[in-house]
């Protein structure tokens, strides 16, 4: 049957052609809209929120959200049709294939991975074999044609080199000035950004307008994660013209070697993307969705004296970026019509957002020395301090700098700690606030700088070396933990993984070997480090944030009374009081972390450099960059046509079937349902079939096995009448694969764990293969409405002759419920449970395993030397939960002391109306013993005027004590639910049943 649009009347194949319709043309969408309304909001209130998943570009499965859209932005003018539409429509016409300038499938296969996997040379050699002419016989016979063909297929914007000349302040032997003539690799970045837009790909991943996000509809919680659910840009928008879509334009730059070992050969790569596309795709190097746009020239400035070389640097640097960025200018004044990648055209106006580089970077770009902020006016000597400094105005900062090049001596130009450079590339750029731009650098602010660098130098020092060492030796294992086997003290070179490594466990290490007042500083800064990392933010996430700054400023005098630090002035650390501003303007952190820009190092330069001749290599590497750009965008077609080509037959199938129903939402693209259950995997096939219980005692320390299932089977199997014993025999697991559902403020994908219950393997006789040490795992358990810990033995299943039982079963050691967390490192407190002086088991089903969970022993001001990571579970006392251990943990930590709070208020609140109803009861027996002493209190001329006025008190006395029984009656069981359901001692004086009168003391 046909579809039609019901307000333009347009024909349509399927329902989801008009769903497809309404919802990108902006006349269709708006009478679509006061439909909605109209039926909607009988009242005539406005409706501000809605809830609908098309606004996440990722369509992914998140908690509820509801989203205020701005209402006039993201306008389509028309239908157009994306570069592999047009490419699709080339070929079409050309009577060529899709695997064409290639003869087929398989040999387009084959040249993929020549350019993937082989050099020129080696290249050639292979074409060059026989059983390669012989037998396989492409269509390319040497090198040299296999590169024209590659050269026809299609790439990205092309690349061109431009000289720039520079003439220092030094002369040769003649007395002329010396001159240095560089190149500078460009590409149209407006042009990029027509090819990160328009990409089909990245359809289901891109966003043309602004919303705000909130938790409930009352709008009381707000939620940041995407540049789009941010601030920058809503408020952007309002600077442009009706229904203009904005191109958030984030930059990357990052002086990268590319020589190794020998060479002082380097590169300085300049990236760009747009906040358009999901960050979470942003973040996938695969996906291209960072594109290269620029080689700087790197040079030394020899033309230069030493004193005048930094400033030429500075100097060659803008000069460079403007000659790059100079298309943007135009472009971010009057907008660019450009196809989208769902084929319609939109005004596209590019505009730099956020600029990721480090902290001498940012002080380039900045045009300000590296002894002051590149985002703020705080003095150079007041950086430690927590303080509120005005932020530096663009336009103020280009004021002073003409004024500056005209000859003048501002005042300002000192104070402000800039740098003579009087054409920043940013001053002409429009609607950018270059300072505001810079983002949180999570890798050397937080990872390396503040934590490495500084906390745990500041614990080294406190603490020493050797315990350091010998508390890290220690550290239970954990699956996916790194172990230093050797300390930290005798490492060299750190990267950014190991430094995360050493956070997950750090906050335990030091409890007890560094004054608590210590540990509350290195708790704060772990604490911010953990809440910067995360995923989605929200309002109280972000409170957290700042708290942590703060508590931290309130404690790290101590760190000056022990002599650890003189001051507090580190640039690094000043650095994290703009964290929450740039949250709250850009999005979450992990959408602008520098680790990606050294990532891409690896693809967009170093590969490059390795493949050319190492001479005049930046021609070379842009010609192969290209190359491999073809093969990629080709790649990405044929995915695209394969795509395309499903969807065409499920339309058919759809519209051929004529089952649309005819009261169909308007959802454009539904997001898939996900189970939001923890999923438990074990292995097909059993590992270790047929295992003995002396097996299981013996090798898995299960010594209780067979009482712990015996228990077991008399609660869940009652009927059964077989006595478990020596003579069973189990198959055992080694491991349970648990799948979580994503965490938004972690994670957009589930998260898979492990918990494994392995004993020891010896190595093998002859030396040749190496043993492992046993592992079994610690898990949080569902255990009677409560979370436990356990410690798991043993993965088995029920043997056949106890009946037909599919769930598989784990046996555990259980550990004390959880104690108040540690006043000072907040770490809940615990120990091994135990029953008749043995330890306490049981027999559970694997299903009521959460995740695996992280203990630390309780090491106390000096490690037990004994204490290993292989012994450590069986000779330590009492341990700390690690919280620390990762982000999906600090969350769970995060909602423990949210509900903690919560309670707590409660707790108030309840002891309050306790106190109010007490209060109620004896206001009114005092008011009525007041009207009972009214009777006599006066002396009436005539006997009837006494007789009346005594009987108006004793009428008002009798109100308030019947208001006092019925009261009572009314409250009477009051303080016996509140005590039953919060766990609240009434006074212990009262030897009558509990009334409103005795007051209930609560916890503290």
């Amino acid at each position: 049957m046909p579809h039609n649009c019901g307000f333009c009347d347009k024909p349509f194949g399927s329902s989801g052609g008009v769903k497809k319709h309404i919802a990108t043309h902006p006349e269709c969408r708006r009478k679509w809209e006061s439909t909605v309304i109209d039926t909607d909001d009988e009242d005539g209130a406005p409706v501000d929120f809605t809830y609908n998943e098309t606004f996440s570009p990722l369509r992914r499965s998140r908690s509820e959200r509801y989203f205020e859209p701005y209402p006039e932005a993201g306008w389509t003018l028309r239908e157009g049709q994306t570069e592999f539409e047009r490419y699709q429509q080339y070929k079409e016409g050309e009577g060529e294939d899709k695997w064409a300038p290639f003869g087929n499938e398989e040999e387009w296969g084959l040249a993929e991975w020549l350019v993937k996997s082989l050099g020129q040379t080696k290249t050639d050699e292979f074409l060059k074999l026989p059983i390669t002419q012989n037998r396989t016989k492409p269509s390319f016979h040497n090198n040299r044609s296999f590169l024209q063909k590659v050269d026809a297929l299609p790439h990205g914007p092309a690349w061109n080199c431009k000289k720039v000349s520079v003439k220092g302040n030094r002369t040769d032997e003649n007395g002329q000035l010396l001159q240095e003539d560089l190149e500078l690799w460009t590409r149209d970045p407006v042009e990029c950004i027509k090819e990160l837009i328009g990409n089909p790909l990245f359809k289901e991943h891109m966003v043309y307008a602004p919303s705000r996000a909130y938790k409930d509809e009352a709008g009381s919680e707000r939620i940041i994660d995407d540049m789009w659910t941010a601030d920058w840009w809503w408020d952007k928008q309002k600077e442009l013209p009706e229904g203009a879509t904005i191109a958030p334009i984030t930059l990357a730059s990052d002086k990268t070697m590319l020589s190794q070992f020998r060479g002082n050969k380097s590169a300085w790569p300049m990236y760009l993307s747009i906040g358009n596309i999901a960050k979470e795709k942003r973040r996938q190097t695969s996906a291209r969705a960072t594109v290269l746009i620029g080689y700087l020239p790197v040079t030394k400035l020899d033309c230069f004296t030493s004193d005048a070389r930094s400033l030429a640097g500075y100097r060659l640097f803008h000069h460079c970026l403007s000659l790059l960025l100079e298309p943007l200018i135009a472009a971010g004044q009057d907008g660019v019509d450009m196809v989208c990648a769902d084929s319609f055209i939109r005004r596209v106006y590019p505009i730099l957002a956020a600029y990721v580089a480090d902290f001498p970077e940012q002080c380039l770009v900045a045009c300000c020395k590296e002894n002051r902020c590149p985002k703020c006016l705080v003095a150079a000597d007041e950086r430690g301090d927590p303080l509120n400094s005005l932020m530096r105005d663009p336009e103020l900062t280009k004021e002073i700098l003409e004024r500056r090049r005209s000859g003048q001596h501002p005042t300002e130009f000192d104070e402000y700690g800039l740098r003579p450079v009087f054409k920043p590339f940013w001053a002409n750029l429009p609607h950018t606030d270059i300072f505001l731009a810079f983002t949180p650098d999570l890798l050397h602010q937080l990872h390396k700088g503040v934590f490495k660098d500084h906390l745990v130098k500041w614990c080294l020092d406190i603490v020493g070396e050797t315990e350091i060492d010998a508390r890290f030796k220690a550290i239970p294992d954990y699956p996916g933990l790194r172990h230093f086997k050797k300390g930290i003290s005798s490492i060299k070179q750190w990267t950014g993984t190991e430094h995360k490594e050493m956070q997950r466990v750090f906050m335990a290490l030091i409890t007890g070997a560094v004054p608590s007042r210590v540990v509350i500083v290195a708790r704060a800064l772990l604490d911010f480090c953990h809440y910067a990392r995360f995923h989605t933010h929200t309002s109280d996430s972000l409170a957290a944030l700042e708290n942590a700054l703060a508590v931290f400023h309130a404690h790290k005098d101590v760190l000056q009374e022990l002599t650890v630090r003189e001051h507090f002035n580190i640039p690094k650390l000043h650095q994290l009081s703009h964290y929450v501003l740039s949250i709250k303007l850009f999005g979450a952190a992990d959408g602008f972390n520098t680790e990606l820009p050294e990532r891409l190092h690896i693809d967009f330069a170093k590969e490059a450099y390795r493949a050319s001749n190492k001479r005049d290599y930046e021609e070379q590497m842009v010609l192969w960059l290209q190359r491999q750009e073809a093969i990629f965008c080709h790649t990405a077609y044929l995915e695209w046509v394969a795509a395309h080509a499903t969807r065409r037959i499920e339309q058919e199938a759809e519209y051929n079937s004529d089952s649309d129903a005819e009261n169909e939402g308007l959802d454009v693209a539904p997001g898939p349902v996900v189970s939001q259950d923890i999923i438990h995997v074990l292995a097909k096939k059993t590992p270790h079939p047929r295992q003995s219980v002396q097996r299981l005692e013996t090798m898995h320390g299960a010594i209780d096995f067979l009482p712990a299932l015996k228990l077991f089977l008399q609660k869940h199997l009652p009927h059964n009448q077989i006595v478990p014993g020596p003579q069973d025999r189990f198959d055992i697991f080694r491991q349970v694969v648990i799948i979580l559902p994503p965490d938004p403020r972690v994670s957009e994908l589930p998260k898979r764990l492990r918990v494994r219950a392995t004993p020891e393997v010896l190595p093998s006789s002859s030396g040749r293969k190496p043993g492992s040490p046993k592992r079994f795992d610690m898990a949080l358990v569902s255990s009677d409405a409560a979370v436990r810990v356990a410690q798991v033995r043993v993965l088995f299943k029920l043997p056949r002759q106890f009946g037909t039982y599919s769930r598989p079963l784990a046996y555990v050691e259980w550990f004390t419920p959880f104690r108040e967390p540690d006043e000072s490192s907040g770490l809940r407190q615990i120990s091994r449970s135990t029953r008749h002086l043995r330890r306490n088991s049981a027999v559970i089903h694997v299903d009521e395993i959460i995740r695996p969970c992280h203990l630390m022993p309780k090491m106390g001001q000096s490690v037990d030397p004994t204490w290993t990571s292989a012994n450590v579970y069986e000779l330590a006392s009492e341990f700390y939960l690690n919280t620390f251990i990762d982000l999906e943990t600090f969350s769970v930590r995060v909602e423990w002391c949210k509900a903690r709070a919560r309670a707590n208020r409660w707790s108030e609140e309840v002891e309050l109306l306790l106190e109010e109803m007490r209060r109620v009861i004896a206001f009114l027996r005092w008011q009525a013993d007041w009207w009972s002493e009214r009777r006599s209190s006066r002396v009436p001329e005539s006997t009837a005027e006494q007789e009346g006025l005594a009987a108006y008190a004793c009428r008002q006395a009798a109100l308030r004590l019947s208001l006092v029984a019925s009261f009572q009656d009314l409250w009477k069981d009051v303080p016996m639910f509140v005590s039953a359901a919060m766990d609240i001692p009434l006074d212990s004086d009262s030897e009558d049943e509990p009334t409103i009168d005795t007051r209930p003391q609560l916890h503290s």
